[in-house]
């Protein structure tokens, strides 16, 4: 049976190419600061006409709120002229008022509903 010759692997070549240890530039790493994204309240207004019992059942659906919660916020509208259903990022608050929107208009009431930024 015939014998291989096994080579030593080959170094890389050093010349003008290679930058030395002299040559290197080190950075230093600085920390950013990143902000917070900025929040936005939902804020439901009240009006003479949506029954509550519709805003406690969209309190419910859209912003996951339990009956008890729901019946808390819905009161709170009712008795102040508006309520903040939730807060969320400027995206997500967003999406909620047009669910809100879209279901009332779907039920035929005049539900108002905003967002604005948390301050």
């Amino acid at each position: 049976m015939p014998t291989r010759k096994t080579q030593n692997p080959q170094q890389p070549p050093t010349g003008p190419s290679t930058p030395d240890a002299g040559d290197a530039v080190v950075l230093e790493r600085r920390a950013q600061r990143v902000q917070p994204p900025r929040m936005f309240q939902v804020v439901m207004l009240n009006d003479d006409y949506t029954p509550m019992e519709f805003v406690v059942v969209v309190l419910q659906e859209f912003f996951n709120k339990d009956r008890e919660a729901a019946t808390q916020i819905m009161l709170k509208i009712h008795l102040d002229g508006k309520g903040i259903c939730g807060v969320y990022s400027q995206d997500v608050a967003a999406t909620k008022v047009t669910q809100v929107m879209d279901a009332a208009r779907h039920a035929g009431h005049p539900l108002q509903c905003e967002s604005e930024p948390v301050e």
